[in-house]
């Protein structure tokens, strides 16, 4: 049976994935708690995911303006002096995966000299992958979170696998590359290797416990020594699967298993008695027997306990079925045409190939800014490419330039448009300003939770292009990023048909 610790695990890994019904639909949430950090590593692309990766986060930050930099290294600084490392012992969803990982009947792989060597490569991870890539391209107005793109496994397994395993995402399998390879694959690798090493992801590679681990010593809630009852015995280190030198630093996840094989009680739960364990309770206070009294006491603070987490549970179940503010609503269809110009046997509007494309009135970005002027890309009365794209995905950059081309050798014919997504929509203007100051691509903003591109049919992945013939009926769909040669042929295809 699992222990208290692990039925914690399991509660908040179903807490912080509470939208259920994300893995019905293939959708991921985007509503008003998405803008809050778990504590945890919990992948924002989850299916179920209602809060934000603290670490992706932290990283996107750096290409945000400074009130989201101090918003997000807030909420971490928060958690670092309250929490400290306790949270990757009882909060962390994929800690809770690997300990599972760890239960297999096989052979281990016991801590030693060379583990605690490798434990310190988890702050190069923090200071490479975190801090000092992501400035950097931050500072060419790129934003890059490294460490989630290149490295982070529970993205990988929870929003890469766990959108890939719905039907409704199959299309995203054409989009596959040689770093979906790599990061598949480091994948694997990591989860095999929690078969054998206890945490190996955790103890080695994990910026976000090496940052937790540096407040340990201060934070408000973990486990600490009472020197004068230690003997100094280390019966606490030896036991301990993680690679500690003594109880309560940098690499002490506040498990608390610690507590029971301490001979002299030293080791005890920092914070309130809310915590006292049973082994804890005295026998007697002045010859009077008084355990019985607090283990009533006891029962009834965990029935009570236990009553408000589930109602807390189930409540927030009940609350992400029913929210549709992180869902996209129904758009008002806008279109210039007058009914007698419209054509009766155009297709009923959608998003797939041979219906016609909702439109919406948009924000329009410049390199002055996000402006008051809007505009609808389903008016133009041209061939129209829209492309969904953002400052910080790679492929959307890499891709911008063969969409200006096409934007200024079709400029008779064709409209490009290319909607940024809302989150970091403050570094398009900036982007814009340096590279295409001078481009015939109309750039705007997509509105809140992304919803044109969401009614468009994204799901979460970008770029996402979609081309529409002169009737604004939907003849081409990109779930990847296209190059010069795709976009001219299929331009060149509408054109000879309408001729």
């Amino acid at each position: 049976m699992p222990t208290k610790r692990k039925l914690m695990q399991l509660y908040f890994a179903l807490l912080f994935n509470a939208h259920l019904k994300g893995f019905v639909t293939g959708n991921i949430y985007k509503g008003n708690t998405k803008t809050v950090c778990a504590p945890g590593i919990n992948c924002y692309s989850c299916p179920g995911a209602v809060a934000a990766c603290p670490l992706g986060s932290l990283q996107g930050s750096f290409s945000a303006d400074k009130s989201t930099i101090f918003y997000v290294g807030g909420i971490l600084l928060l958690y670092c002096v309250i929490f400290g490392r306790t949270i990757c012992g009882w909060l962390c969803p994929f800690g809770f995966i690997q300990e599972l990982f760890y239960k297999l009947r096989t052979p281990k792989l016991k801590k030693n000299r060379f583990t605690r060597i490798l434990s310190f490569l988890k702050y190069v991870f923090l200071v490479f992958f975190v801090f000092i890539v992501p400035i950097t391209y931050a500072l060419r107005n790129v934003p890059l979170p490294a460490f989630c793109k290149y490295v982070c496994p529970a993205g990988t397994l929870e929003g890469g696998i766990g959108l890939l395993a719905h039907k409704v995402n199959e299309g995203y399998f054409s989009m596959l590359g040689p770093l979906f390879t790599w990061k598949f694959a480091l994948m694997v690798s990591i989860l095999v290797g929690c078969v054998f090493v206890f945490r190996l992801f955790c103890r080695f590679i994990c910026p976000l416990g090496a940052l937790y681990g540096l407040f340990n010593r201060i934070s408000i809630l973990g486990v600490k020594v009472e020197a004068p009852k230690c003997t100094h015995c280390q019966k606490c280190v030896s036991h301990c699967r993680m690679d500690i030198k003594s109880v309560g630093d940098a690499e002490c996840i506040g498990c608390g298993e610690c507590i029971d094989v301490c001979p002299t009680k030293a080791i005890v739960w920092k914070g309130s008695q809310i915590f006292v364990r049973g082994n804890d309770i005295p026998e007697k206070t002045d010859n009077k027997p008084i355990g019985d009294r607090y283990k009533k006491r006891r029962t009834v603070t965990r029935a009570i306990s236990t009553v408000v987490l589930l109602g807390i549970l189930v409540g927030s179940f009940v609350f992400y079925h029913n929210d549709d503010s992180g869902e996209a609503s129904v758009p008002v269809i806008s279109d210039s045409s007058s009914d007698s110009d419209v054509s009766s046997d155009l297709p009923e509007y959608g998003n797939t190939l041979g219906t016609r494309c909702y439109g919406a009135d948009l924000t329009v970005v410049t390199a002055d800014g996000v402006g008051a002027e809007t505009v609808n890309p389903v008016s133009s009365g041209k061939i129209t490419v829209i492309n969904f794209w953002g400052t910080w995905c790679t492929p959307c950059v890499n891709e911008l330039p063969y969409f200006d081309a096409i934007a200024s050798e079709y400029a008779d014919s064709v409209s490009v448009y290319a909607i940024h997504t809302e989150m970091v929509v403050d570094t398009a203007s900036a982007f814009i300003g340096e590279y295409y100051p001078e481009s015939k691509i109309i750039f705007a903003c997509d509105g809140k939770n992304e919803f044109y591109y969401s009614m468009l049919g994204g799901r979460g992945t970008y770029p996402y292009t979609v081309i529409l013939d002169e009737k604004g009926v939907i003849v081409s769909i990109h779930l990847a990023a296209v190059d010069h040669e795709t976009l001219k042929t299929e331009i060149e295809s509408i054109l000879s048909n309408e001729d």
